[in-house]
């Protein structure tokens, strides 16, 4: 799945076109390189997004196209 998809999907961002935009802008990254939209996301990925001064650190567990919104978070780990 794509990784401006899989943001989505989980819910870590709320719309697509602002996960694709935050990729593009290098505000996220896998496995500590910046990574493209189009990145293929694999359960194991380390992925790090910057939001200004936070940075928010997730490990995926899952990939799902389609998991209800109770379900989202389970796709994730927040690494410390």
């Amino acid at each position: 799945m794509r990784l401006d998809k899989y943001l989505k999907v989980s819910r870590i961002i709320k719309r697509r076109t602002v996960a694709n935009e935050a990729c593009d802008q290098g505000r996220v990254a896998v496995n500590g390189n910046p990574a493209k939209a189009s990145y293929d996301v694999k359960v194991g990925d380390v992925l790090e997004l910057r939001f200004g001064e936070k940075t928010m650190k997730v490990r995926v567990l899952r990939v799902s196209e389609h998991v209800g919104k109770g379900e989202a978070a389970e796709l994730y780990e927040v690494m410390p």
